[in-house]
Parts: C-alpha cells; sequence; structure tokens
C-alpha cells in the first residue's frame, strides 16, 4: 500500500536531509504507515472503553467471556478504542468505530495460537463497565497490570528480517545508521507498547505468507515460502500473481511486545502478532484472524 501524499513528502524530507538518498526508491515502495501505542498511565477504571493494554476490559453484561478449546477462560491482553485511534492512522483502516479487543489462549507453539479478537460497534457498548479476569485463564501468571494506551502516526520501515541491507546501506551508512532512521520515522519511544500496521519482529521476514496461508487454505506453514506461496497459488486455480497480492494484502493488525510493567514475556522477552487481511479489515470484520510469537 503506498504511502499518502503527506507521508511521502516526510520520508523525502528526511532522507534527503539524512543523505540517505541512496535508498530512496526502495524506502518509498517498502514504508508502511502504522500507529503506535504508547503506555500513558496505569489504568484508574474511571472511564470506561478507553484504549487500554494489560489489566482488565470494559464489557456490557451480555458480552461473554471467550473460552479456549479446553473450556478456560482466555487471557485479556488489550482493547482499543478506535474512534481514538483512526486520527492517527493515515491510511483510514480504523474508521469503524466501537472497541477492538484481543484475547489469547495458550502460546504455544508458536505458530496458530488460539486467539480471539472481538469488535463491538458503539451501540453494543451501553452498560459496559470493568469485567475482571476469571481467576484462572489460559495463560498460567497472567497478573497483567493495566495502562492506558495513547496512540500516534508512524511510518514504518522494514526492519532485520525484511530489509534488502544491499538497498539501504552504502560506502557512507552502515546498518546501524539504518536503525537510527528507522528509529526517528516511526518516533519510538520507551513507553511503547503495541503497533498497528507496521513491521513483525523475526529473522526471516515470512510472517505474511504464513499468516496467509492460514488464513485463505487452514494449512500450516512449513518454513518454506516457496512451497507455501505454490499453495497459495493452487489455492488461486494456479493464479500466481493472485497469491502474491494476498501476502502483500495481509496486514499486521497489532503486535504486542514483551514489557516489565504490564508483565508481558512471550517467551524469551519476544513479540506476540496478530494479522488480518486488508479485505476484512476494510469491511469490519475480524472474525477471521491469525497469531503467531517470535522470540529470538
Amino acid at each position: 500500500m503506498p504511502l499518502t501524499k503527506p507521508n511521502q513528502e516526510k520520508l523525502e524530507h528526511l532522507l534527503q536531509e539524512q543523505e540517505y538518498t541512496h535508498a530512496m526508491d526502495y524506502l518509498m515502495k517498502h514504508a508502511r504507515e502504522g500507529v503506535r501505542l504508547a503506555k500513558r498511565e496505569i489504568a484508574d477504571y474511571s472511564k470506561t472503553c478507553v484504549s487500554r493494554i494489560g489489566g482488565d476490559p470494559d464489557l456490557p453484561d451480555e458480552i461473554e467471556w471467550p473460552l479456549d478449546r479446553d473450556g478456560t477462560p482466555m487471557t485479556f491482553l488489550a482493547q482499543l478504542r478506535l474512534e481514538d485511534l483512526a486520527p492517527h492512522d493515515a491510511a483510514s483502516r480504523l474508521s469503524h468505530g466501537g472497541v477492538l479487543y484481543f484475547f489469547l489462549g495458550v502460546d504455544e507453539p508458536a505458530y496458530h495460537i488460539e486467539h480471539f479478537v472481538l469488535h463491538l460497534k458503539d451501540e453494543q457498548l451501553a452498560g459496559a463497565k470493568r469485567r475482571f479476569a476469571p481467576e484462572e485463564t489460559s495463560l498460567e501468571d497472567a497478573d497483567f497490570t493495566g495502562y492506558e494506551v495513547v496512540g500516534r502516526a508512524s511510518i514504518e520501515l522494514p526492519g532485520y528480517g525484511y530489509v534488502d541491507s544491499e538497498q539501504v546501506e552504502d560506502d557512507e551508512h552502515d546498518y546501524e545508521e539504518y536503525e537510527d532512521l528507522t528509529h526517528e520515522l516511526s518516533g519510538s519511544e520507551d513507553g511503547d507498547l503495541a503497533v498497528m500496521f507496521g513491521y513483525p519482529a523475526t529473522q526471516h521476514g515470512d510472517c505474511e505468507i504464513e499468516a496467509a496461508l492460514m488464513l485463505m487454505t487452514g494449512k500450516h506453514y512449513e518454513y518454506s515460502p516457496e512451497k507455501a506461496m505454490k499453495q497459495l497459488a493452487a489455492h488461486f486455480a494456479g493464479d500466481e500473481g493472485q497469491a502474491e497480492q494476498e501476502v502483500a494484502d495481509t496486514l499486521v493488525l497489532l503486535t504486542l511486545d514483551s514489557d516489565n510493567d504490564v508483565g508481558f514475556c512471550w517467551w524469551d522477552a519476544g513479540e506476540l502478532q496478530f494479522y488480518i487481511r486488508k479485505e476484512d479489515l476494510l469491511a469490519g470484520n475480524f472474525t477471521r484472524t491469525y497469531c503467531s510469537l517470535y522470540s529470538s
């Protein structure tokens, strides 16, 4: 998805300012418009249905707490008020209103993790109030401290696993300088907890292939991009172009970083990742998503 014009101009200006014009075409093509979520304050629950990560959700009485396949209550992770985040979304993907809730089952294995994404529209939120988490949930020792979070717009450049180093490095710029550039554009802060629509943390750059394969075919990824793309093409009657487009249209709905304050620790201080098809996102259909985990 190409950058909107204001972000094209912002990126171009910064690349010229940093004398990074050798990578201009490449970064213009691969930059993503994201929404970052940073900690503001510990939740006191005096306001309902605000964007919050960790702690307890705000739910109407009639909404049942989601259960995993064993009948155990899932673990609540986050609730995001889309009306508050939409102004920070340059690509207008969060215009549905309401609140988006994320719940998790057992986080093993690291792929195709059981989870539940719930979208409640504004008219469904009447009477919503703090719902205390069940004493036992899918994740053991999931005593997560709730933090209210605030969104901000960002430009996300491909990170390790996605970036073509030969495109961004030259005789005058090494990878460390490229990382500095990515931080400046994303506005990375110590309080960042989550990112929407950015790049996932990975070593291999194949996360969207894995997610698209499961979402479209129900097949597990076998860590072979070539085989997965053939399986996707077969799903589309041999249309390789449509398979490639499906992967390109598989978006990072949310990444949640490990964080000591909240109590998130995804395996060895990794990252939890949720994916959605662009078509479903724009239609406000959050019933078909994919969840995986990256840990070094």
